[in-house]
């Protein structure tokens, strides 16, 4: 079962559809006993992190995906989601995310258009990760204003261009995000899912 964990700030039905198309059992659950229980979390997110990390703290949920990432089975998280996986973000003033991966999430700054909005392509940067198996580096779809900037070279799995490299999937462990939703990124973002859920069987 995979728990896609409902704290009021997330496009749950679109990523438990997406699960369920792929064969596999999705809850959308706040509750802390099934989120734990389940095989592999999901954590989606839309809006501004600092509203997501009260949400987060308000229900309990932020020591449950803790606890949950810190039990070693696989945890997703996607767009907001991956962006609160990092230690802080400046989004609208300062404020500390989840912490499982160290980093920071910055605004875009440059003469170029902000939101990043539109098709960009993968480039791997550890393309032995589970993650890529059997997947080319294919084009997903973004929309965001601000960016993670990983501390540990290592965590970065995978970058897009705009204007910069710019962060899209980031992985240590069992912890995983994506920048892009991948369950609205075609064929390729599909494929990336499923490989998620593959590893929590």
């Amino acid at each position: 079962m995979i728990a896609i964990i409902d704290y009021g700030m997330g496009n749950l039905h679109s990523v438990s559809k997406a699960v369920e198309r792929l064969g596999y059992e999705a809850v959308v659950t706040g509750n802390a006993d099934d989120i734990l229980r389940a095989d592999g979390a999901i954590l989606p997110g839309v809006g501004a992190f600092g509203d997501a990390m009260e949400h987060l703290r308000e229900s309990g949920l932020r020591d449950v995906v803790i606890q949950y990432a810190e039990s070693g089975k696989p945890l997703l998280g996607i767009c907001l989601g991956m962006q609160l996986l990092f230690a802080s973000s400046e989004e609208h003033g300062d404020h500390e995310g989840l912490g499982l991966l160290p980093g920071a999430v910055v605004r875009f700054r440059g003469d170029y258009k902000v939101p990043h909005m539109g098709w960009n392509k993968l480039t791997y940067k550890q393309s032995g990760s589970p993650l890529f198996q059997g997947i080319e580096e294919g084009h997903v779809y973004f929309v965001h204003s601000y960016h993670a900037k990983p501390e540990r070279e290592s965590d970065l799995l995978a970058v897009t261009d705009y204007y910069q490299p710019v962060t899209a999937i980031v992985g240590r462990d069992n912890v995983f995000g994506m920048q892009f939703h991948p369950e609205k990124s075609g064929e390729t973002g599909m494929r990336l899912l499923d490989n998620f859920l593959k590893m929590c069987k």
